[in-house]
């Protein structure tokens, strides 16, 4: 699990021009660690765990993400300003620039692979400028045996040059920093930017084009664990919903806390060999296993050191987006191979900072969908500059920025895999209650842990045998009572005490989601229009009752708007 042993297999990097330089093959850590500290700029915590600084870039930068555009991609991406189109022609100078510029540099090399399961598997060659990129990729992608480091033959290669700064007008980017993929070299050229999450995510990029488009494999941005009784649960999310919180239960094996595939025969297995978590305000009782992987071995970015060399979690001078990276072993409860079958429960994680959606609710076949490709969180004071209120923030699949293909296409496949194996979808609103953010509070872990373990234990069904309130803005399904959480906290609008801010509020964010809808509506399948039917339902009705909140009688609501008994609960 730990380091390999000591190699003595050597490469050459001569097939890509690199004649001249000095190359460190599959270093342990532990000597990538020493030689990050020595000569690279990096620190260490009191009890030895590496600190860099990933300089000018502390996250992704989307606009700068390219796909060369070519026979293999031209019909199929979804291009657009996630997806931007790169020539052919630029990739391959700008390509020989980078490489011109490597050679005759010290290197740091690593072969390693994605996907833990063995019929998906694929070979990576990751080439770093610096020793920490190539220890994030030891930490990140899934670490070889020796004996499997013999026979190995790279399909994929990462080319990594922070150092390298590009020239728009020369190269065809839009600045100095660039991640381009290439399918039909299979390569993953990245430059101008130290932030290591363009790394992985350059090859996430690419398993989520390559699984559905030629292996029937669905890819999710997402974690997942598995119980003892041998079922998986799978937790979709965008960056602060707690997606590695919540599915690193020291009760439940741990998949994997990011990227994973779904296979056709309902295999979920782990794109990964490591974890890559956010560690603002990190609390040690509140995440003990995250807190505890924080040691020699694991990488910590941009957080700053008190003078005892102890971490301060709550500093975010540098960035909000501090992160640590640790290979999965660090984690004591994992699943050996990173692979789960019967998945029976996702959950969709948001952070609703307007704080209107209820803390967790069932959702249908139709509104799962909807909601997948709405990909719902939003951001709040503080996390960009500028923001000093909630903004609605919608991420397709809970991923967009990764997802090549068009979000319906991710969509459909998920929908048929929840019907084939009686999937239950629950929306979890780990965001605000009692008021939107700056006047509510966000919602206590231990209540969204408790509604959690409910819905995968069964209680939350048996104790509302199917008696769920439906929700009159969002038409979701509202549990009235659940195991160990107070029964006021489940019903957003009674934590709000003022029925007519609640009312207003909810109706602003069904706007937004309506309107970012818009543009997949073309391609939406029935059922997933209709599972976003409720957002659109009687309009004239939700604009009366958020600006009267008058209490109508059910008997009346429903003769006067002549309803199904299905919706003789809304209100």
């Amino acid at each position: 699990m730990g380091s390999n042993a000591l190699i003595t297999k050597s490469i050459s990097l001569e097939k890509l021009g690199i004649k001249n330089s000095k190359i460190n093959y599959q270093l342990s850590p532990e000597e990538l660690q020493q030689r990050t500290v020595s000569s690279y700029g990096g620190e260490e915590t009191d009890n030895g765990t590496l600190v860099i600084n990933t300089g000018e870039f502390t996250g992704r930068s989307p606009m700068d993400r390219f796909i060369v555009k070519d026979k293999v991609t031209e019909e199929r991406i979804w291009w657009g300003n996630i997806n931007i189109p790169f020539e052919s022609s630029r990739f391959d100078a700008l390509e020989k620039r980078v490489l011109e510029y490597l050679d005759g540099k010290e290197l740091f090399v690593r072969d390693a692979y994605a996907c833990a399961h063995e019929d998906y598997r694929m070979n990576l060659r990751v080439i770093n400028e610096y020793p920490w990129s190539n220890m994030f990729a030891y930490n990140m992608f899934i670490r070889p045996s020796e004996e499997e480091l013999n026979g190995f033959d790279p399909e994929w290669t990462v080319i990594n040059a922070p150092g390298f700064m590009a020239d728009p007008e020369r190269d065809g980017t839009r600045q100095h920093n660039f991640a381009i993929l290439n399918f039909s070299k299979k390569t993953a050229l990245i430059g101008g930017t130290g932030y290591t999450g363009e790394i992985k995510k350059g090859i996430f990029s690419a398993l989520n084009f390559i699984l559905p488009v030629f292996k029937n494999t669905l890819p999710m941005h997402c974690s997942a664990n598995v119980g003892g009784d041998g079922n998986t649960a799978i937790f979709f999310g965008l960056s602060g919903t707690g997606k590695t919180t919540l599915s690193t239960d020291p009760n439940r094996e741990l998949i994997g806390d990011d990227e994973h595939g779904w296979t056709s025969e309902n295999d979920v297995f782990n794109f990964e060999g490591g974890c890559y978590a956010k560690v603002i305000n990190l609390d040690p009782k509140g995440e003990p296993e995250i807190f505890n992987a924080i040691k020699p071995g694991a990488i910590l970015e941009n957080v700053k050191l008190n003078d005892d060399k102890s971490v301060d979690f709550a500093d975010t001078s540098i960035t909000q987006n501090t992160r640590v990276s640790y290979p999965i072993y660090h984690i004591d409860n994992i699943k050996e191979p990173s692979v789960g079958k019967n998945p029976k429960n996702i959950f969709f994680l948001t952070a609703d900072a307007f704080g209107v959606l209820p803390p967790i609710s069932k959702l249908t076949p139709g509104q799962a969908a909807y909601h997948f490709i709405s990909g719902y969180t939003a951001k709040v004071a503080g996390t960009e500059a500028g923001v000093n209120e909630p903004l609605p923030s919608f991420s397709a699949c809970f991923g967009a920025p990764f997802m090549p293909l068009h979000p319906t296409v991710y969509a459909e496949m998920l929908s048929k895999k929840m019907k084939e194996n009686g999937v239950t979808v629950w929306l979890v609103n780990t965001g605000w209650t009692g008021g939107p953010y700056g006047v509510g509070h966000r919602m206590p872990l231990k209540h969204t842990r408790a509604m959690i373990n409910a819905a995968l234990d069964g209680s939350l069904e048996e104790a509302n045998k199917g008696n769920y309130h439906i929700h009159s803005m969002f038409g979701l399904h509202q549990p009235r009572t659940c195991p160990n959480v107070p029964t006021e906290v489940l019903s957003p609008r009674k934590s709000w005490n003022n029925d007519k801010g609640y009312y207003e509020t909810a109706e602003k964010l069904r706007q937004f989601f309506m309107k970012n809808f818009e543009q997949f509506k073309d391609e939406a399948s029935e059922e997933t229009l209709a599972g976003g039917h409720l957002l659109n339902f009687r309009k004239e009705l939700h604009i009366f009752l958020y600006k009267k909140c008058l209490v109508i009688p059910r008997d009346i609501f429903c003769f006067r708007l002549n309803l199904s008994d299905y919706f003789a609960d809304l209100i």
